[in-house]
């Protein structure tokens, strides 16, 4: 293969993973704003006013929460995997045009990313079964214990200045780096390497996600703004400031909370 068919080809590739990314992202995202849009008219009794929302936890309703997370992490996750992603497309390229065997390394990868956050939200979604059974949720599944969001904001906050945060950030931040360190050949070597990118990512976020409990999972805004905060973090050079900037908000928010609270 020439060097110029090779660019052309490797640019044809790169097309095509971020239009792939784009695609499902952008249909998770509609489904999101279907979901909410869908669950706030259930909830409507009219003027203006709204029904507490108390479901029974049936297996399919747990089946129907669980697709609302997992999709939501797909929506929320995926963007931040792009430069990652795009680098191992680009070496299955190489691997290929050498000879080796790389097909289907790409989609493997994230198969084996999706798959952390899908067990995610499995445990998201039996976090949210034990908050409502405790009857700390409200209608937009926010959690309404002021005591509790107080704790939250202050745990995440803190969270984002600790040695495991900055180790997880550092990793999701260098894609390079974890290719050249913890990549492993062959279609099992993908599927690890894509579980390992996203414990590392796992590491770095899950305190944030842990937020969505606190402004409500069928929050849109909110929902964007987290999505918002982790693709800065990963992807822009200040991403790093932002993170322990969003710390120090997190905690002052949380504070703030927990002494109005405390007061008389």
């Amino acid at each position: 293969m020439t060097a110029g068919l090779f660019r052309a080809v490797l640019r044809h590739d790169r097309a095509v993973v971020l239009g792939s990314l784009a695609g499902v992202v952008l249909l998770a995202w509609i489904y999101l704003v279907f979901a909410a849009d869908t669950g706030m008219k259930m909830m409507d009794m009219g003027d203006g006013q709204m029904m507490a929302m108390r479901p029974e936890w049936t297996p399919g309703y747990g089946l129907v929460i669980f697709v609302m997370w997992a999709v939501m992490m797909v929506a929320m996750m995926l963007p931040g995997a792009a430069p990652v992603t795009l680098l191992v497309s680009s070496f299955a390229q190489k691997r290929a045009a050498a000879g080796g065997a790389a097909h289907g390394s790409t989609t493997l990868f994230v198969f084996g990313y999706l798959a952390v956050w899908l067990a995610f939200a499995a445990a998201a979604t039996i976090l949210q079964w034990a908050l409502d059974k405790a009857g700390l949720l409200s209608g937009m599944m926010a959690v309404g214990n002021i005591v509790l969001v107080g704790g939250v904001l202050v745990a995440a906050g803190v969270y984002q200045w600790t040695p495991l945060k900055e180790a997880c950030l550092r990793h999701c931040r260098s894609p390079l780096d974890f290719l050249l360190f913890h990549w492993r050949d062959g279609a099992r070597g993908a599927v690890s390497s894509g579980i390992g990118h996203g414990l590392y990512c796992l590491g770095c976020c899950w305190m944030l996600m842990a937020l969505l409990f606190v402004g409500g999972v069928m929050n849109l805004v909110w929902i964007a703004g987290i999505a918002l905060l982790v693709l800065l973090e990963k992807t822009m050079p200040w991403g790093r400031w932002v993170s322990r900037m969003t710390g120090v908000v997190l905690v002052a928010w949380g504070a703030v909370i927990l002494a109005t609270v405390a007061s008389p």
